[in-house]
């Protein structure tokens, strides 16, 4: 019979432990929910802003800059919330060394989607875990992915954006949304691109919960 403690079969699982997701994002919600992962969300305040534009202004790598804010918003919820664990994240889209965030207007995500037509550039996702039974004060880690859009002209941009669907996603898209269109191909993890890379998650929680991993080792 198997562990209930198990919901996942990829990460064992103590009975009593509830992840915080420090995210309003829908997307990860489905993911996590999707991979079998007990969680509830817990969004994390204004952490970003000033942190972001120190970051750029440092000329951090996007691997860095992601993980940074990741860790972040994990660390802003788990101060609220001693002694759980909770789960930070973050995604960027990088085209020719720039990172690219969510618009700030329609006239932003029309410009962004220019910029990545006919193009390829990468997919950037930062997972961070901080407390839980173990106390972490924070492991980080990240996933990149390249994706390939078909060209865009003009009018295909603008109608896409009024659908209203870019204005909440890096780089102005979801690929799994009506933005799966505009998408020639994808080298990497799928579910990244969606802002959740699933088996980078699964290791990292391995590595935060190696009490109830080596229980249901024995």
């Amino acid at each position: 019979m198997a562990d209930p403690r198990c919901l996942t079969p990829f990460v064992p699982w103590p009975g009593d432990l509830e992840l915080i997701l420090a995210s309003r994002s829908p997307r990860r919600s489905e993911l996590l929910t999707t991979a079998g992962i007990p969680f509830v969300c817990e969004p994390a305040g204004e952490v970003e802003g000033e942190l972001a534009a120190t970051l750029l202004a440092a000329g951090t790598s996007p691997d860095k800059y992601a993980c940074a804010l990741a860790l972040a918003k994990a660390r802003d919820v788990a101060r609220r919330r001693p002694g759980r664990l909770v789960l930070g994240a973050d995604t960027v889209v990088v085209l020719a060394g720039d990172i690219l965030e969510k618009p700030v207007d329609e006239a932003d995500a029309r410009r962004l989607l220019a910029r990545l037509s006919g193009r390829r550039h990468t997919v950037v996702s930062a997972i961070a875990l901080v407390g839980g039974p173990a106390g972490s004060e924070g492991v980080t880690d990240h996933e990149a992915t390249r994706v390939e859009f078909l060209p865009l002209d003009e009018a295909v941009i603008a109608a896409y954006v009024r659908t209203g669907e870019p204005m909440d996603k890096a780089g102005a898209y979801g690929i799994q949304g009506y933005g799966a269109l505009m998408v020639r191909g994808v080298e990497g993890c799928y579910f990244n691109v969606m802002g959740l890379p699933l088996a980078r998650l699964g290791a990292l929680l391995r590595q935060v919960l190696p009490v109830a991993s080596q229980e249901n080792d024995s």
